[in-house]
């Protein structure tokens, strides 16, 4: 390893290079022994598989949530533990030499490098391979009978309860298992939810905000409830400071094309996520946003009104200047059908 070649934790190129070969080897020696309730950073799963358990379980009940996150996971696993771990399926001395240097290579901080007698740098290729390794510890010590259903996406977790009685014991769980693995929760992000019909509160997790709604069938007529979900509104917010920061008025000089380009790509990323989700109104709320960014930032380079821009961007302008279009692209999740066996659950946007 390169030591001093870090700005902050990401390691140097050569560095990742090693690390995505360590990653390689020793990925399939541990995915032979992790559980389902991990979903993070594992080939072949997806943040859609994890969020797809959480409809499921409702569906089933399981509407006390317990949702958590662990305070700097990454900077805190204690690096002898973690080599513990890793050596319960590990033996090559090369191989554990090879992690103790990867671990013990130093990060830069102002100008000097520091060597944590904690953690795994967040930046590094193996880095969630890690994590999980580490973690693992405690899905195997969990007990969805006892403590409801884990859902745990790296450190990200929620937890699907029967009733409060259960919720709170397995809240007090998994703060135990993380004491014994020298780490604790972010208390910020601790709490329990009920998931109650039409409550004015629900629960987060991987980006989402999870309500439970209720609608009438418009075959019977019959009222039921079910697990919707939609971007949370700090990622909302996120993406409207994307959007502005995109078109702000330092960038009025550069091509129109190049702006809209931009947009674009960041809107389907952000899209390409949240479609599979009840998010059609908050999509349509960002489509707008786009739109009447576009049509000011045409108005000012061009220093006229802003009913300018909108009619050179919404009228005389076919296919609104390239800005993608976000209308229909939505996968609504159902507690009987798996995301990926949704229709299109791997098409592209519409333009």
């Amino acid at each position: 390893m390169q030591e001093g070649q870090y700005e902050s934790s990401v390691p140097a190129v050569s560095d990742r290079i090693v690390q995505a070969a360590a990653r390689i080897v020793l990925e399939p020696v541990f995915e032979a022994g992790f559980l389902p309730c991990s979903f993070g950073f594992r080939p072949g799963l997806d943040p859609r598989d994890a969020l797809q358990v959480l409809i499921d379980e409702s569906w089933r009940g399981r509407r006390w949530v317990v949702e958590t996150d662990i305070k700097d996971c990454f900077g805190q696993i204690p690096k002898d533990q973690l080599m513990q771990a890793v050596e319960e399926r590990v033996s090559d001395r090369r191989v554990l030499k090879l992690l103790r240097a990867m671990l013990g290579a130093g990060v830069m901080e102002d100008g000097r490098v520091e060597h944590p007698l904690t953690g795994t740098a967040q930046g590094s290729v193996i880095s969630p391979l890690l994590c999980n390794i580490y973690l693992h510890r405690i899905d195997r010590a969990w007990s969805a009978r006892a403590h409801g259903v884990l859902v745990r996406f790296a450190d990200d977790a929620a937890i699907m309860c029967k009733d409060r009685a259960q919720a709170e014991a397995a809240l007090a769980r998994y703060v135990a298992l993380l004491a014994g693995l020298g780490l604790e929760p972010k208390a910020a992000k601790t709490r329990i939810v009920h998931l109650t019909a039409d409550a004015e509160d629900g629960a987060d997790f991987l980006g989402f905000h999870h309500r439970l709604v209720t609608v009438t069938s418009r075959r019977t007529g019959r009222k039921f409830a079910f697990l919707a979900r939609w971007p949370r509104n700090e990622k909302m917010q996120y993406a409207r400071d994307r959007i502005r920061e995109i078109t702000s008025r330092p960038r009025l000089r550069l091509p129109i094309g190049q702006i809209v380009t931009e947009m674009n790509a960041f809107l389907r990323g952000f899209a390409g996520y949240f479609r599979f989700g009840n998010s059609a109104r908050a999509l349509e709320k960002l489509q707008w946003y786009a739109f009447e960014r576009l049509a000011k930032f045409v108005a000012e380079r061009h220093k006229r009104s802003w009913a300018f821009g909108r009619w050179v961007v919404g009228i005389a302008s076919p296919g609104r200047l390239g800005l993608l279009c976000l209308d229909g692209i939505i996968v609504a999740p159902r507690h009987d059908k798996p995301w990926r066996d949704t229709p299109n659950a791997g098409g592209e946007e519409r333009r």
